[in-house]
């Protein structure tokens, strides 16, 4: 696997994961992961125990950084299977580490490129709704009461018609800046206000997505640009991800 690397130092690098490649290891997943990616190209050796977390007598948390940086092969966050864009991937523990805290303290900011169903009025909002997994499917998140706090930004870039075998629908083009991280909270989100992301198999809703997946390939949403400080001199970079193919022959193929 050839992941391309849109930046790279002595203390992270970042790739643009293409939409179908899983980050993390699991039991359930078959194919080779970002994970296995990184241990082969940082040279990491993977822990033979998992990492260990002490509660000190004061309450406060130790955690094992270099074990858990060798058990996650630096990478810092995840985004989904069928998500493609930025992904940042630590390069030793230290950077691991100050890279984890800018993601807990929402430091980190993201940007995200979808494709969603309907013309999603207005132009610009703000959508605050609990995300939590929904107790009668526990593989699936949905707007619950305590669930946690989530907050996503959006900026409409522009919507139109979209003509796939006898069907005429519209789509939206839409910018995300989700200010929380929550599993699958733009999915859930955009749901919510009933502009499902195009190709959403698990949100759209089964019909929904099997029309889709005849004109589009998964599910349509883009980690396009990552703002963050460095680890080392906290310097602010902007790294961005070109649109992959797949979205960008929808957003230019029609009008």
């Amino acid at each position: 696997m050839d992941l391309p690397i849109l930046f790279e130092d002595d203390s992270l690098l970042v790739i643009d994961k293409p939409p179908g490649i899983v980050v993390n290891r699991a039991e359930s997943v078959k194919s080779e992961t970002v994970q296995d990616w990184a241990e082969k190209y940082l040279h990491i050796t993977p822990p033979t125990s998992a990492p260990v977390t002490v509660v000190n007598p004061d309450g406060t948390v130790t955690r094992d950084i270099t074990a858990e940086f060798a058990q996650r092969a630096g990478t810092v966050h995840r985004i989904d299977k069928e998500t493609s864009g930025c992904l940042i991937i630590a390069k030793n523990p230290e950077a691991f580490g100050e890279l984890q805290r800018q993601f807990k303290d929402r430091e980190i900011h993201k940007t995200y490129l979808a494709i969603v169903h309907g013309a999603l009025v207005p132009s610009e909002g703000e959508i605050r709704a609990p995300v939590g997994r929904l107790p009668w499917n526990r593989e699936h998140f949905g707007i619950v009461p305590g669930g946690k706090e989530a907050v996503t930004r959006y900026t409409v870039h522009r919507s139109w018609f979209i003509v796939h075998g006898k069907n005429k629908e519209e789509i939206t083009l839409v910018e995300l800046y989700p200010e929380t991280g929550r599993t699958h909270q733009i999915r859930v989100h955009m749901k919510y206000i009933n502009h499902p992301l195009v190709g959403d198999y698990l949100y759209a809703g089964r019909k929904t997505a099997r029309n889709d997946r005849t004109w589009a390939p998964r599910v349509m949403l883009h980690a396009k640009r990552v703002i963050f400080k460095h680890p080392s001199g906290g310097k602010e970079l902007a790294i961005e991800a070109p649109i992959p193919d797949d979205m960008d022959r929808i957003i230019h193929g029609s009008s």
